[in-house]
Order: C-alpha cells, then structure tokens, then sequence
C-alpha cells in the first residue's frame, strides 16, 4: 500500500501517504492500518519516526489510536471538529476583538441567511415558525424571562444554520454562539426596547427565509448584526470607562448568571 519514505522529510511523507490514502478512498472510515511492524517494513523508517507520524495523524483528527488487545489505528471519519476547536479557542482566549467578530458575523450569517432563504424545506421553517413564537411568549412574560428570549434567539440563529444543510456554517455558526453568549450577556442591555428591536429583526429575517428572498435575507441579518454589535462594543467600552473611573483594572467578560460581589 506504501513506498519507502522519503529520506529528506521522513516523517512528513509517511503522514502525507497515509493522508493521501484517506482522502483518495483508499483508506475508509472504520479501516485499521497495518500493524507497526507492517508499517515500519514499508515505509522504511524507524519505530520512533512511525510514531511521531502517526502522532501527527491523530492530531489532524485523521486516526485514532486504540490500545490493549483490539488496539491499533484506525481511521477515522473526517469532520469539521479541528476546525470547530480552533474557533472556540480563538474566541475564548480574547484573540479575536468584538470588532472582529462583527465583522465577521455580518459576511458568514448575511451568506447563510441567503442560503438558508434558497434552500429552506416546510419543516425547516416551521422549526423557525415555533422558536420565533416562544421567543415572543418569554418577551411577552416580561423581564424575568428576557435571558430566555436570548437564549431562544441563539437557537434561532443555530436552527438557520442548520436551514443551509451545510455542514460547515452549521459547525462554525454553532461554535460562534455558543462562546460569544457571554459577551451579549455581560453588555447587551437586557431591556424592553432592544428585546423588542432583536425580536422584530429576527422576525423580518425570518419571514425573509420563509419568502425565499436570499437578497431581503441578507439585509436582515446583515442590519441586525450590526446594531447588535455596536450594542456590544458601546456596553464593553462603558464598561471598561465605569472601572477605570474608579482606578480598576479593565473588565472581564462575567456571565449574568455570576453574582456581583455585595
């Protein structure tokens, strides 16, 4: 199945033939490669640079390595995690600003609310139909239930996602909420005006998709993310204003549900 590797790159060609194997079909999901001493004899190379290889292998998310009776590589099926895993951490480690993301979220969302509005099947939009009405009954409740109208609008964001049955915008759209919700928490007002501005832009942005009109969709979301970022970015610098004023360090991002000191 292999050649010897390359002497001047050794490790790297024996990850690159095994990739290539997996990309061309050679390898399939569920298949386990030979065993180290198989391997060792084809590609050429030592114990310590078979394992190194596949080290890298397992990294890449491509293997997974077994140990014990049953053990052994086996390949595994290609998704979207490395990448997931690399946005979340980019977002949870503050390298990317609010400016960023915003900028950010207006291209990937404005794209997928287009998509969504091409693509979307009676169920998908009845999802939509049902999330919109139960972010309008917690809005109706009032303000003890307004961090359940984000919630739900979060949902309805992801449920978009899924709307474009890709999976790529499903992943990263997913992993995106799911590690900015602190920040809408900690410096979107939870007050009845903007609850009521979030509830009809993502009410116009769903009757777009239901519309099938990909350019009104756009627009939609492209306006509401904006707006909601430029809430964002006015509450942190508020925030950030507020501290200093009393001679403390910058803010951290605390969720709602941390109590304030008394």
């Amino acid at each position: 199945m292999f050649r010897k590797a390359k002497q001047n790159r050794v490790f790297q060609d024996v990850v690159e033939q095994i990739q290539e194997a997996i990309i061309s079909g050679e390898l399939k999901t569920g298949d386990q490669l030979p065993g180290e001493r198989d391997l060792k004899e084809q590609f050429k190379v030592s114990r310590g640079t078979l394992r190194e290889a596949l080290r890298v292998l397992e990294q890449k998310g491509l293997i997974e390595i077994r140990t014990g009776v049953n053990g052994g590589s086996i390949i595994k099926a290609v998704n979207t995690e490395p990448i997931v895993e690399s946005l979340a951490f980019l977002i949870r480690q503050k390298k990317v600003s609010l400016r960023n993301l915003a900028e950010f979220r207006v291209d990937v969302e404005g794209s997928c609310c287009a998509i969504a509005a091409q693509r979307a099947t009676a169920d998908d939009i009845t999802k939509l139909k049902a999330l919109l009405a139960k972010a309008s009954k917690y809005f109706k409740q009032g303000p003890e239930h307004y961090d359940s109208v984000f919630r739900t609008d979060e949902q309805i964001h992801q449920a978009i996602a899924e709307t474009t049955h890709n999976p790529l915008y499903i992943s990263v759209l997913e992993t995106l909420f799911r590690n900015i919700h602190t920040y809408f928490e900690s410096f979107v007002p939870m007050e009845e005006p903007v609850l009521r501005e979030n509830l009809r832009d993502i009410t116009n942005l769903v009757n777009a998709i239901e519309a099938g009109d990909p350019d009104e969709a756009r627009r939609a979301s492209q306006e509401h993310v904006r707006r909601f970022s430029k809430y964002m970015l006015q509450g942190y610098q508020d925030n950030i204003a507020d501290h200093r004023g009393m001679s403390q360090p910058a803010p951290t991002v605390r969720s709602r549900k941390e109590k304030t000191p008394s």
